[in-house]
């Protein structure tokens, strides 16, 4: 199952990103693939601020992960753009971040293939003329589940 948007301002990114966090009541993983620049980071902000998050949102770029503890449940936002080997997640203890009750979002998941598991749902956001395509699809029944909420 899939779907796609086109977004062509920051407000819609996070307004989009609102969306998907007022879909998911529950744990799981989201992939953000995509350029630098093309939104992922801005897609997170509006998801984090639809869950309560007031303060800043920004790219975890050197510290690979910043948690956020929510009243609907822990946010843990991952950019492993700076990853050298995927192996370095091995260490900074990867798994312990992935349980039943925690909501992962991860950019550039590619630099961890073979370490992290498979998303429920892989978002791919793309350039394109007058702003930004996005393509939400479903790796898992939770995937399709969320997903199925959007017309």
């Amino acid at each position: 199952m899939g779907r796609h948007w086109h977004v062509t301002t920051a407000d819609e990114m996070e307004a989009l990103g609102g969306r998907f966090a007022n879909a998911i009541n529950h744990a799981g993983v989201i992939f953000l693939h995509g350029p630098l620049g093309a939104g992922k980071t801005t897609w997170v902000r509006g998801f984090l601020r639809a869950r309560g998050h007031v303060g800043a949102v920004k790219s975890p770029t050197y510290t690979l992960v910043e948690s956020y503890p929510l009243a609907a449940g822990t946010v843990h936002h991952f950019d492993l753009y700076r990853l050298g080997d995927p192996e370095e997640l091995e260490y900074m203890g990867i798994r312990d971040y992935f349980s039943d009750d925690t909501l992962c979002l991860v950019e550039w998941p590619e630099r961890g293939a073979g370490i992290i598991g498979a998303a429920d749902i892989a978002l791919t956001l793309l350039y394109c003329d007058n702003g930004r395509e996005l393509s939400a699809c479903a790796g898992s029944e939770k995937g399709c589940e969320i997903l199925s909420q959007f017309d």
